[in-house]
């Protein structure tokens, strides 16, 4: 079993920045895929963006420019840098991982809240 930890959440008024982290109790090195989802309130949970073992990226239309996410295999660990939140960023953010042999695994989620 595979435990994904995230910190970072917090609260922060528009068109600020904050930076989530993701650490795995596996080697993230053996990883296919890492990524950030979130799941506003009353909504459905959405992509956020992912990173591919060979670095490669993409993410959601709504969080293109303003988010990047980055992963450090020797710390087993994948970060989701935040700037110039919006109200409508406000959701639980949830880790993912998809490691080789298709085992995927979820973190317990932090909430962002960004205040108008």
């Amino acid at each position: 079993q595979v435990q994904l930890v995230e910190s970072g959440g917090g609260l922060v008024q528009a068109g600020g920045s904050l930076r989530l982290s993701c650490e795995s109790s596996r080697s993230i090195f053996t990883a296919n895929a890492m990524g950030w989802y979130r799941q506003p309130p009353g909504k459905q949970r959405e992509l956020v963006a992912l990173i591919g073992a060979s670095g490669t990226t993409s993410y959601g239309d709504s969080v293109k420019g303003r988010f990047t996410i980055s992963r450090d295999n020797a710390r087993n660990t994948v970060y989701l840098q935040m700037n110039s939140l919006k109200p409508e960023d406000t959701a639980v953010y949830y880790c993912n991982s998809v490691f080789r042999g298709g085992s995927i695994y979820w973190g317990q989620g932090t909430q962002v809240t960004v205040s108008s």
